[in-house]
């Protein structure tokens, strides 16, 4: 049999994808699936970005530009204006989603054995995306004591290498919610500037700030304009995940130049999706407003009824839609194949992601979930119900009898 790669075989597996065989199965024997395992709005999209797709009268679908169309980029420079963000069109390269956009500035900046710097726990893909370029992982722990805050900039000074090529972050946090502050910003800001290293943050999750913060963004810094690097998506923003179209701002000319070459190769995002992203940038201010208030109260629901069950342990979210839980269990892994596998109540079982995959560090993690709360706010009530009662059972089940008699 032909051989697969080294860098194929280790790849790493989806914590949030690798459990949807045992979701199948259970679906397929009548049980109701709530799935709290990944970060897909049941937000409509916007009613614009939907009528530009289907109202347009293009005759032949051809290839759009490369990087993107300028009316779109000029447009998308605006909506970074309202911001209090000052770039211009040609600062913006539009990609495939904020994956592609990220893998491109990957296999821009570093190359085999170089490395970057990550507070962990992180976005699963960023291993991915790392691992595909054979660049390494330098994780940073973030704590759920501290509430996942940025870990002292001394931890960071001392990781940096000569093979450090940047520091990555995602503010505000997928998987945790935290929400880096101005000051945080500025600590990495001065960091990488001393240093000579690209700042990577992915600012996916800008719109979904809640308790009267404010987000910060790295392209408000000044002096920063050959380190920094932001990448966005349209997914999240206005739920529009199945669009893939996203995009890398940098005022780093040679960066662009070279990022572009790796989109040439790939010819050019879905002309269809950027219609609809461009259409999307006219959605009404009102849209957000309504969505952060609900996304402010699932999350409200989620977490008090979190609270109210014994030694589980969560962080008040203060943006994205995502939390990291921790339970009173040995292994996430096996309890989320369980719940699908072994476990409903009334005939309704949940899908949460291991968060072990959320970190580079072995063994961190493993009595940890994530949650979104992307569902209506009955049916978060619904799941922590399940959670609750699954854990009482579980915990008496052969499943975790090596914990129990560990922990007697």
């Amino acid at each position: 049999m032909p051989a697969i790669s080294n860098k194929g075989l280790s790849m790493p597996e989806s914590p949030i994808r690798k459990l949807v065989p045992f979701a199948d199965n259970a679906k397929q024997k009548g049980i109701n699936v709530i799935h709290l395992n990944i970060g897909q709005p049941d937000i409509k999209t916007p009613q614009v970005a939907l009528d530009a797709v289907k109202n347009n009268d293009i005759s032949i679908l051809s290839y759009a530009k490369t990087e993107g169309s300028y009316n779109y980029r000029e447009k998308l420079a605006h909506y970074y204006l309202k911001n209090n963000i000052t770039i211009n069109a040609d600062d913006i390269l539009v990609t495939t989603g904020a994956s592609e956009a990220l893998s491109f500035v990957i296999g821009s900046i570093a190359d085999q054995y170089d490395e970057i710097i990550i507070p962990e726990p992180f976005y699963a893909n960023y291993n991915s995306f790392s691992t595909a370029f054979g660049v390494t992982v330098i994780p940073i722990v973030s704590k759920i004591e501290t509430g996942f805050a940025l870990p002292s900039i001394i931890e960071f000074e001392k990781a940096i290498t000569k093979k450090t090529k940047a520091i990555l972050i995602c503010n505000p946090n997928n998987p945790t919610g935290y929400l880096y502050s101005k000051k945080e910003i500025k600590q990495l800001a001065h960091l990488v500037k001393k240093h000579d290293l690209f700042l990577i943050v992915d600012e996916v999750y800008r719109e979904f700030i809640y308790d009267g913060k404010e987000h910060y963004s790295v392209l408000k810094e000044s002096n920063l304009e050959e380190n920094a690097i932001v990448i966005d998506s349209v997914s999240k923003r206005y739920s529009m995940c199945g669009a893939r179209i996203g995009c890398v701002i940098t005022k780093n000319q040679i960066l662009r130049n070279t990022i572009l070459k790796f989109m040439q190769a790939r010819l050019s995002p879905p002309t269809y999706a950027l219609i609809a992203s461009e259409a999307a940038l006219d959605t009404p201010q009102s849209y957000f407003d309504d969505v952060i208030e609900e996304y402010a109260s699932r999350r409200n629901i989620l977490i008090t009824e979190l609270n109210k069950i014994n030694e589980v342990t969560v962080v008040n979210p203060q943006g994205a839609f995502y939390c990291i839980v921790s339970l009173p269990i040995k292994n996430s892994d096996t309890f989320a194949q369980w719940l699908l596998e072994n476990y409903s109540l009334e005939n309704e079982t949940i899908m949460v992601a291991p968060a072990g995959g959320f970190y580079a560090t072995e063994n961190l993690g493993n009595n940890q979930i994530r949650i979104a709360y992307v569902l209506e706010k009955e049916i978060l009530k619904r799941a922590v119900r399940i959670l609750r009662e699954a854990l009482n059972t579980y915990i008496l089940n052969e499943h975790s009898k090596e914990y129990i008699l560990k922990e007697i």
